[in-house]
């Protein structure tokens, strides 16, 4: 403040500058006025110019003390205890005596100021003034500075001290980043966003990392982090971001602090995020980065070989060193040596090896089917993990054999050549091990319906023989068996094989004629389809070669048992004005497709306004979608993440491709990609509520069974579209399937239905085909051997059906995948949720048919409920929840009652301990009593969570199941 401030005073009175004591008797300097004999003051005191720097909300701190009225003797009504303060905005100091003007206009009013207490006391020394503290602040402000000014009217005080300041927010490192000086907002209540810069060797996680300045100039509500880039750690409180030393590394992006590299491994800078192997050391890429490096193990020991006639026991004792590793197994090289082709040779495929030549994880190897009297070399090799890395050979521990004299090994293959009615002709092959030279053979025969001990042999020193004297019509028995010097080796397997009844004789030169004639036929046949292929393609390639071009590329599902295009010799017919969905992978550059089926968004038509998850491939946003013409909308975009390779973006935008292809109220609606601006997008409408699955969780019990049923009737219409167009969805679950505001349901998330390998949303069973599938919503076919049809959808509808009346239950409760497929594999189906309609059950199990051929097809269950939804009475039978069938299942999920001793274990079992004593006051006790339990009993025990209520009762209904299913045992 100005130490001799301008004033104006209405009375010519003015502040003056005095000097007075303070509570603690101390000499002070105030501006001081006390005219309150006279009427109408105006005093007025002004600042000297404040530059605002900056701020936008200005605080002022005033002291001050204010004379009590009533402490002056024939003090007159108009005296007052209170003044006012005022500021003026100004780009320049330009104020003079008389302007800006002495009065509320142009001057903005902040405050009446009022003093919490007032002094009357007056002693020899002086005045003793009580010194209020009041603070005030006033804002926005946007000029270069102001004026403050103090008016009284009509008091007796003394203004001693103005501070006049602003708040701002320090300079700080925070959660691995630094944020600047900020000023606060304009308001007291504002926060003002500060985005942060991440200290160097430091990158942001998921979301730009934010804090917010308050009124008050404290820093609050962090929004993401930075954390120190592989190869660095924190340190100094989480301020820098060092680089690992030599000798220390750190593989990922966190918190975590730097590790010394691991035995064997070395760092050949600093900032390392993982360790070199030294020499002769390797690591698997399996191995984690913190394993040591190991080596490949020395050679087995002591091997022992036990050799009996053509077969070998081989045994040995591990290796001396494993290389540091546990993973250590053995091969087994066989060499035969000697026979006269000098040297030694690798044995053939016919030597077996059990269990195994490769890969043995025991120390012995039992071998057979060698030749007889020759050498062999087994060469025993211990390799591990790292073996394949290393540039030697493994190393291995050798033993040589020399096989005894043995009997030729079985014969493996016997054909009929011919047969009459009283003959049949059979040859075979020689034995693969004939060690030796094949005197003959030895053919054993009989009659099917005659024992083994009347059977006749005959010799034939060929692998031909013809059998005579046989009975017509009737079915033989046949072994054979060969002979070296060795002696006989083992009958075959035994052969069955019919001579021709009379009838069949006398037909069979009957049938020739025919057959011959057929042939010739079936050649001129050939010869006239040939030349109609010929006409028909040219004609198709000179009419239309742009729609050859499309229809070669449409892609065909085959349903089992219910085709849309025929197929002959090689054309394909469909019919007229039916829209046939198109595979984008079978264009032979994937961009066409999208230019195809995909409609091109310029990027400034997009606005994100949140992100809202997060996909495979990248962030899930909300915003909105302008087009030239058009009015804006609210979309959902699905945006591909920076640094993606060629094959991402194409698996990315294959999505776009197939669902440009649709148009029907219950799928997901595409409005177009975004390919040539970053980042990539896909734009489809928006669903307000999200995944089914989640929305049926959080609205649990909300809705009808009429409500319920008319969702699954959208997801069957749609499905059905899908079908007509030879689509096969592949991953139909309530996850994919997403609802909006209108409560209508529509099949999305087309982008796994070809790659099942990338699924990661629920957990998968990999079959012996190849691949992953989403198990519990599966078809059993398609399990086992990847056939993917309609019928397949039907069986994952079926489950969807289960998840919605459940309100999101998952199938199958805590089962593993395994047990999942071999409770299918035994027929047994999940049963009703609670309060599940019977007639919507039985729409469940005829999805759940074992023979696809056997379940509705989705126009049939459209029409299905339809009629549930025009005859409500249809959907008001349940079925009961103790059927027999279902309890192998339901045992999965509510606890066996029987392997508990009291209802207390009982309900912990089932999480629900809390109601101990509940059900204790009641007298709910003993299984007995508690088995016949009914809704009101559960409401009068004071189970008023609706959850928990459905939870308990879903208990005692199976609890009464298991008791009535022992009884019945007992009987």
């Amino acid at each position: 403040m100005e130490k001799s401030g301008l004033t104006y005073s209405v009375s010519g009175q003015q502040w003056e500058e005095v000097s007075g004591y303070d509570e603690n008797m101390n000499t002070i300097r105030t501006y001081q006025v006390c005219n309150v004999f006279d009427n109408n003051q105006n005093n007025w005191v002004r600042t000297k110019y404040i530059r605002r720097r900056g701020a936008q909300r200005i605080h002022v701190e005033m002291k001050f003390s204010v004379r009590d009225c009533s402490s002056i003797p024939n003090v007159p009504g108009s005296c007052k205890e209170t003044f006012n303060l005022y500021y003026y905005e100004s780009d320049a100091d330009t104020a003079t005596r008389t302007s800006p003007a002495w009065m509320e206009n142009p001057w903005i009013k902040v405050d009446t100021i009022a003093a919490d207490e007032s002094f009357s006391q007056v002693d020899l020394g002086g005045r003793v003034m009580k010194i209020n503290t009041e603070v005030r602040s006033f804002g926005p402000v946007s000029r270069n500075g102001f004026y403050l000014a103090f008016q009284d009217y009509g008091g007796c005080m003394s203004l001693i001290a103005v501070r006049v300041f602003y708040r701002k927010c320090p300079r700080i490192i925070t959660n691995g980043a630094l944020f600047q000086e900020t000023l606060s907002g304009a308001e007291s209540t504002s926060l003002v966003a500060a985005r942060g810069v991440c200290i160097p060797n430091a990158e942001e996680v998921d979301v730009p990392i934010k804090l917010y300045c308050n009124g008050d100039g404290e820093w609050m509500v962090p929004i993401g982090r930075c954390m120190c880039k592989a190869g660095n750690e924190a340190v100094e409180n989480g301020t820098v971001c060092r680089a690992c030393p030599s000798g220390f590394f750190k593989p990922t992006q966190g918190d975590e602090s730097c590790m010394q590299c691991p035995i064997n491994s070395r760092t050949t800078s600093e900032g390392a995020i993982n360790c070199i192997c030294r020499n002769g050391y390797y690591r698997t890429d399996s191995d984690p980065l913190q394993m040591p490096c190991t080596t490949v193990p020395s050679a087995p020991q002591n091997v022992i070989s036990s050799v009996n006639e053509t077969s070998v026991m081989l045994e040995w004792m591990p290796p001396r060193d494993s290389g540091g590793r546990e993973d250590v197994v053995f091969n087994i090289i066989c060499k035969s040596c000697g026979g006269g082709r000098g040297g030694c040779t690798r044995c053939g495929d016919n030597v077996q090896f059990l269990p195994r030549q490769l890969g043995l994880t025991e120390s012995r190897v039992y071998i057979s089917d060698l030749l007889a009297h020759t050498q062999y070399t087994f060469e025993v090799q211990a390799v591990n993990g790292v073996s394949d890395q290393s540039p030697y050979s493994p190393q291995y521990a050798s033993v040589n054999i020399t096989t005894n004299q043995a009997a030729p090994s079985t014969v493996s293959i016997m054909h009929q050549v011919s047969r009459t009615v009283d003959s049949i002709t059979l040859t075979w092959s020689q034995p693969d091990q004939p060690n030796g030279v094949i005197l003959d053979y030895e053919l054993q025969y009989y009659e099917k319906d005659q024992s083994e001990y009347n059977s006749t042999t005959i010799r034939s020193q060929t692998n031909t023989v013809v059998i005579r004297g046989l009975k017509p019509g009737s079915i033989y028995v046949f072994q054979v068996r060969a002979r070296t010097v060795a002696g006989f080796g083992r009958y075959s397997g035994k052969m069955y094989f019919q001579t021709m009844t009379e009838e069949e004789y006398n037909t069979s030169i009957q049938e020739k004629l025919p057959l011959i004639i057929g042939s010739a036929a079936a050649g001129l046949v050939f010869l006239i389809a040939v030349v109609v292929i010929i006409i028909v393609c040219n004609r198709r390639r000179g009419f239309d070669r742009a729609d050859s071009e499309y229809t070669d590329k449409l892609q065909h599902y085959t349903s089992g048992h219910s085709e849309r295009a025929n197929l002959f010799l090689g054309v394909e017919l469909m019919t007229p004005g039916m829209k046939i969905y198109i595979d984008p992978f079978t264009y032979e550059d994937p961009n066409e497709a999208v230019r195809e089926f995909a409609k091109e968004i310029d990027i400034s038509c997009v606005k994100i306004e949140q992100v809202i998850g997060a996909g495979e491939f990248g962030e899930v946003c909300s915003g909105n979608l302008k087009l030239p013409g058009k009015r804006e909308m609210f979309v959902a975009i699905k945006t591909l993440k920076s640094g993606y390779t060629e094959k991402q973006r194409r698996d990315f935008l294959s999505e776009a491709s197939i669902m440009g292809q649709f148009d029907h109220p219950n799928v997901i609606h595409l409005e177009g990609v975004v390919t040539k601006s970053s980042p990539v997008m896909i734009i489809t409408e928006f669903m307000e509520n999200g995944s089914l699955d989640s929305f049926l969780r959080q609205n649990d019990g909300q809705f009808t069974v009429i409500q319920l049923v008319g969702m699954l009737r959208g997801i069957a219409s749609g499905m059905k579209y899908l079908a007509d167009m030879n689509y096969v969805h592949r991953d139909l679950a309530a996850r994919n399937i997403l609802v909006n505001s209108n409560l209508v349901c529509k099949v999305s998330d087309f982008g796994l239905s070809r790659f099942l390998e990338d699924d990661t949303s629920d957990p998968t069973y990999t079959s012996a085909l190849g691949g992953k599938i989403p198990i519990r919503w599966t078809a059993p076919e398609a399990i086992q051997y990847r056939k993917f049809t309609s019928a397949s959808d039907v069986w994952s509808y079926g489950i969807v059906m289960w998840e919605v009346m459940s309100y999101g239950e998952r199938p199958y409760w805590d089962m593993t995948n395994q047990d999942v497929i071999n409770a299918i594999e035994q027929d047994y189906r999940l049963p009703p949720p609670m309060d599940c309609p019977s007639a919507l059950h039985q729409l469940m199990l005829d999805c759940w048919q074992k023979d696809r051929n056997n379940r509705p097809k989705f126009s049939q269950i459209v029409n299905n409920l339809d009629k549930m939804i025009r005859n409500p009475n249809m959907l008001k039978a349940m079925t009961p929840l103790s059927s027999g069938v279902h309890l192998p299942l339901l045992d999965r999920s509510i606890p066996d009652f029987s392997s508990f001793s009291t209802v207390d274990e009982w309900l912990d079992a089932i999480k629900m301990g809390q109601y101990k004593d509940n059900f204790a006051n009641a007298d709910f006790t003993t299984f007995d009593v508690v088995s016949q339990m009914t809704m009101d009993d559960i409401l009068r025990v004071g189970v008023t969570l609706a959850g928990h209520q459905k939870k308990i009762l879903n208990s005692v209904q199976m609890m009464r199941a298991q008791m009535n299913q022992i009884q019945s045992v007992e009987v």
